[in-house]
């Protein structure tokens, strides 16, 4: 039976704005033994599949420093402290797309990176997504959206268009969520 693991101490090492790193001692219930983990403290994160009303996925374009290439992905981004998920949703479509939806519905959750991340991400589903406003970009975005069709989805997966996992899961989550209805 695998228990839990007896957390003894625990220290912030390092604050690097939008995430923390911290220590961990903790016990192994098998053992007995103290042994150190790092783990990544970062803020909830949302992600938006939004379908316009002519059965289109808004898709994002932008630069990612980790892999230094440019993805395909959905909007998203972190909850904002004082935020819930569905809020900062909501914010993220519009600050990165400048669409709008009234038809809202959260269609998954999953924790990104168990072993060494202590948040989550929400997927939402924005229905009948409509153009209301420009786009309002930090300093440190720049963003291309497009449209395609909804039917297309999936060949952007298969073919390597889409590699971003957390995008995969929420593309996942509205597949399922379709079929349900």
């Amino acid at each position: 039976m695998i228990k839990k693991w007896n957390r003894q101490k625990s220290d912030i090492l390092n604050n690097y704005r939008i995430f923390n790193i911290r220590k961990d001692t903790s016990i192994s219930p098998v053992t007995g033994k103290e042994h150190e983990f790092y783990v990544i403290e970062s803020a909830d994160w949302v992600n938006v599949v939004a379908i316009t009303q002519d059965e289109e996925i808004v898709l994002i374009k932008q630069y990612r420093h980790g892999i230094m290439d440019i993805t395909l992905e959905i909007p998203g981004g972190m909850v904002d402290k004082g935020e819930s998920p569905i809020q900062s949703a909501r914010r993220e479509l519009l600050e990165e797309t400048g669409y709008t939806s009234e038809n809202w519905v959260e269609i998954g959750v999953v924790n990104p990176n168990p072993a060494i991340l202590n948040n989550k991400c929400y997927s939402y589903l924005a229905l009948n997504s409509i153009k209301s406003g420009n786009q309002k970009l930090e300093g440190t975005e720049d963003i291309q959206v497009i449209t395609v069709p909804v039917s297309n989805t999936n060949l952007l997966v298969s073919s390597g268009e889409i590699t971003h996992s957390l995008v995969i899961c929420a593309l996942h989550y509205y597949e399922k969520h379709k079929s349900t209805l």
